[in-house]
């Protein structure tokens, strides 16, 4: 089944951001996680590696949420001035989902203090739902599957229809039930 893009519904794309893996002198093993991870939830996957450079990684973005519902990145979330995946994300994106950058954190400050340091976005083009995750395959792997279980709705409701009004029960701005009265 294909979307209004012409692309699988269940497509995502995995964007890795690293100096050294777009140089080809380090293997893209946060990426190729990822991917087996999406995979394995019954994703078509496509793959990039792009240098830590700001537009290079907005390019990427930009032309990936043309085809793809799902975008997960690795890479450059840290403080560092090359760590730019986060500006480069706010950049393409129409709005952010703090609820899963901060489920994303909060699960992975159970496991370490640093993932305090995590400036990690979650947010949406058009209908695109992007994931920023860390560059080590450990942390982006357990960044992705801290939203896992809420992942599959998000994109469905992305993907739409978004007419919340009369298909509700009462109909838009209507409340589900009458209202108690006071004492």
């Amino acid at each position: 089944m294909t979307d209004d893009r012409g692309s699988l519904e269940r497509s995502a794309f995995v964007l890795t951001a690293s100096d050294r893996s777009a140089a080809g002198t380090r293997a893209d093993a946060s990426g190729a996680v990822l991917a087996d991870r999406l995979t394995a939830l019954g994703f078509a996957v496509e793959r990039a590696v792009v240098a830590d450079d700001r537009d290079e990684i907005e390019q990427a973005l930009r032309h990936a949420a043309e085809v793809h519902p799902l975008i997960v990145t690795t890479g450059g979330t840290g403080l560092t001035p090359r760590d730019v995946t986060p500006q480069a994300t706010r950049a393409v994106i129409d709005y952010e989902v703090p609820g899963l950058a901060e489920a994303i954190r909060a699960d992975g400050r159970a496991r370490t203090p640093f993932a305090d340091l995590s400036r990690a976005v979650v947010g949406v083009r058009g209908r695109t739902l992007i994931v920023n995750t860390p560059g080590s395959p450990k942390a982006a792997s357990e960044s992705l599957e801290a939203i896992v279980a809420v992942l599959d709705h998000a994109l469905e409701t992305l993907a739409g229809p978004h007419d919340h009004g009369a298909a509700g029960a009462g109909g838009a701005g209507a409340p589900l039930t009458e209202p108690e009265e006071a004492d």
